[in-house]
C-alpha cells in the first residue's frame, strides 16, 4: 500500500495576506498625490530633456559634408546600407577588371604607408592601424553592395573581411619589401575563399564567405583605403598608399584593361580623391575612407533615432527621490510602526513596497522612453538631421530597457532609504552612485579614458549600457566612449551590474529592517 505524497502549501490566509499588503502599499502610493505627480513629472522630464538634448547635440544637418567625407544632401538622402540593412561606410580607391563566373584574383603587397593630406584641416599623414591595401571582389560599384576582400592593414596584420561586419585575422605583422604579403581570393559560385602567403608558394586558408545571390559578373581588383584618425578630442582625415605587384585575375576577359575609380564621396576633397599609377606590373594606389560598418564618432557624424533616450537621466533623479521617500516618509511620520505592527513579516513589507514602486516606475518610464524615442526621431528628421537607422528589436530593447533601468533604480533607492531611514543621505547616495557617474562620463565628459570606463563597469551607472544602440566594432577606428553612446559593458551585462547592486542593497535593507526597532 503506497502513501500519497502531500506537497505543503502556504496557507490561503498567508497568500491573501500578501495580496492585501500589496494593495495597502499601492493605496499608500496612489493617495499620496505628490508621488503620483512626481512620476508624471519624471516621464515628462524624460521626454522633454531627451528631445532637447537630442535636437541640440545630435545629428548632422543635411546637405553638408560629414567628417568622414560622405555627403548627405537634399532632404536627408538615404545613407549607404549594407546587405543586412546596416549603415555602412564604403569609400576607397579601386583598380578593377570585370570577372565573369568563377575565377580568382592574386596580388602581392610590398608596401602600405601613410600619405600627406594637403589642404585638409586636421588631416594626418600617419599610417592608421586600420588603413587597408588588398584585393577585393565586389558585386557592383554601388555603395553598400556585397563584397569579400583580403587585405594587409596598418597595424593588424592580414585580414579577410566581407559584407562590412565580418572580420577574420590572417598572417600577423606589418608589410614591407622585405616582408611582403601574398593575397588570393577564389570565387566558386556564391562562395569566396581567402588565402594568404609570405612567399607566394605556401598558402594558408584565412576564411570563407558566402554572398547569397552574387551576380555572375562582378568587379575584381586591388584597392586602398584609410579611415579617419579618431580620438576622444578630434577627427582627422587620412590617406594611405599601397604598392602591389604580381597582380593577376583568372577568369577576366582576354585583353581586359585596368580601370581606376574612387568609390564613395570623399572625392569632394581633391587631396583625398586617390588615384593610381601603373609602371609595368607594379601598381601604386592611393586611397582614403573605409569599407566597414558606419559608427558614431567624435566628429558628430550622425545620431541614432533614440537620441531622445538621453533624457532618462533627468527622469531618474525624480524617480530616486520618490523611491527613497516611499519608505523614509513613514519613518519621519512614525507610520512605520503601524505598518510593521499590522504585518510582522517585515521582509514581506519591503517586498510589497519594492513591487509597487518598481511597477509604477516601469509604467511611467515606459511611457516617457517610448515618447522620447519616437517623438525625438520625428523631430530630428523634421529639422533636417541625419540619423543612423536602428532596427525595431534594438529600439524596443532600448525603450523597455530604459524603463527597467528606472524601475530597478527606484528599488535601489527604496533599499537605501531603509538603510538610512531618514534625511537626505539615501537620495544623495543614489544620485552619487548613478547620476553623477553617468553625467560626468557621458554628456559632460569630465572623466575620460580608463577612469570613465571603470566607473561605468563597477557602479550602478553601468545600467545605462542598456541604452546602447550601435555596436562597437573592433575593426573600426572610433572613439567608443559614453559621450557618443558607447559603454564598456554589453547592454545586458551593464544592466546586470545595476541589478547586483540593487539585490545587495535590498538584502542588507531586509536584514536591518528585521534587526532594528522601528
Amino acid at each position: 500500500m503506497s502513501t500519497a505524497t502531500v506537497t505543503p502549501q502556504r496557507p490561503a490566509t498567508e497568500r491573501a495576506g500578501f495580496g492585501r499588503l500589496l494593495y495597502a502599499e499601492w493605496t499608500k502610493f496612489w493617495t499620496a498625490r505628490g508621488w503620483v505627480i512626481a512620476m508624471v513629472v519624471s516621464a515628462l522630464l524624460t521626454i522633454g530633456f531627451g528631445i532637447w538634448i537630442g535636437a541640440g547635440t545630435h545629428g548632422q544637418p543635411c546637405g553638408q559634408i560629414l567628417p568622414d567625407g560622405q555627403t548627405v544632401g537634399g532632404a536627408c538622402a538615404s545613407p549607404p546600407l549594407g546587405p543586412d540593412g546596416e549603415m555602412v561606410t564604403d569609400s576607397f580607391y579601386f583598380v578593377r577588371q570585370s570577372l565573369s563566373g568563377n575565377g580568382a584574383i592574386t596580388a602581392r603587397v610590398t608596401s602600405l604607408a601613410g600619405s600627406a593630406t594637403p589642404g585638409i584641416a586636421g588631416g594626418t599623414s600617419a599610417l592608421q592601424p586600420w588603413a587597408k591595401a588588398g584585393i577585393i571582389i565586389k558585386t557592383s560599384l554601388r555603395q553598400g553592395s556585397a563584397y569579400a576582400a583580403m587585405m594587409v592593414t596598418g597595424g593588424h596584420g592580414v585580414r579577410m573581411q566581407y559584407d562590412y561586419t565580418h572580420d577574420t585575422a590572417g598572417l600577423p605583422g606589418s608589410v614591407s619589401t622585405a616582408a611582403p604579403r601574398w593575397l588570393r581570393l577564389v570565387r566558386s559560385g556564391d562562395t569566396l575563399t581567402g588565402y594568404d602567403s609570405a612567399d607566394g608558394t605556401h598558402w594558408a586558408l584565412v576564411g570563407t564567405a558566402r554572398l547569397p545571390g552574387l551576380a555572375t559578373a562582378v568587379q575584381a581588383g586591388v584597392f586602398v583605403t584609410s579611415p579617419d584618425s579618431v580620438t576622444d578630442e578630434s577627427v582627422g582625415a587620412s590617406l594611405a598608399s599601397g604598392v602591389f605587384d604580381h597582380v593577376s585575375v583568372a577568369g577576366a576577359r582576354p585583353g581586359s584593361q585596368w580601370a581606376g575609380q574612387g568609390l564613395g564621396a570623399r572625392a569632394v576633397y581633391s587631396s583625398l580623391s586617390g588615384g593610381y599609377r601603373q609602371v609595368g606590373g607594379v601598381f601604386t594606389v592611393r586611397g582614403s575612407g573605409d569599407i566597414a560598418p558606419a559608427v558614431r564618432n567624435s566628429g558628430g557624424s550622425g545620431s541614432t533615432d533614440d537620441a531622445g533616450i538621453t533624457g532618462v537621466f533627468a527622469g531618474l533623479i525624480v524617480v530616486l527621490v520618490v523611491g527613497t521617500m516611499f519608505i523614509t516618509a513613514e519613518y519621519r511620520r512614525g507610520l512605520i510602526r503601524v505598518t510593521l505592527a499590522a504585518t510582522p513579516r517585515r521582509g514581506q513589507v519591503l517586498a510589497a513596497k519594492a513591487i509597487v514602486i518598481a511597477a509604477v516606475t516601469f509604467v511611467a518610464g515606459l511611457a516617457g522612453s517610448a515618447a522620447a524615442v519616437l517623438v525625438g526621431a520625428d523631430l530630428l528628421r523634421g529639422s533636417g538631421r541625419f540619423i543612423f537607422p536602428v532596427s525595431g528589436p534594438t529600439e524596443a530593447r532600448v525603450i523597455v530597457g530604459s524603463a527597467a533601468l528606472l524601475a530597478v533604480a527606484a528599488v535601489l533607492a527604496l533599499a537605501l532609504g531603509v538603510i538610512w531611514r531618514h534625511g537626505a543621505g539615501p537620495v544623495t547616495a543614489t544620485i552619487a552612485l548613478m547620476v553623477v557617474p553617468f553625467f560626468f562620463t557621458g554628456p559632460m565628459a569630465v572623466l575620460q579614458g580608463t577612469a570613465a570606463e571603470w566607473l561605468l563597469r563597477v557602479t550602478p551607472a553601468a545600467g545605462f549600457a542598456v541604452q546602447q544602440v550601435l555596436p562597437a566594432y573592433p575593426q573600426v577606428s572610433n572613439a567608443y566612449t559614453p559621450q557618443y553612446g558607447y559603454y564598456p559593458l554589453a547592454p545586458l551585462a551593464g544592466f546586470a551590474v545595476l541589478c547586483a547592486w540593487t539585490a545587495a542593497a535590498f538584502a542588507l535593507a531586509v536584514f536591518l529592517l528585521r534587526r532594528r526597532d522601528a
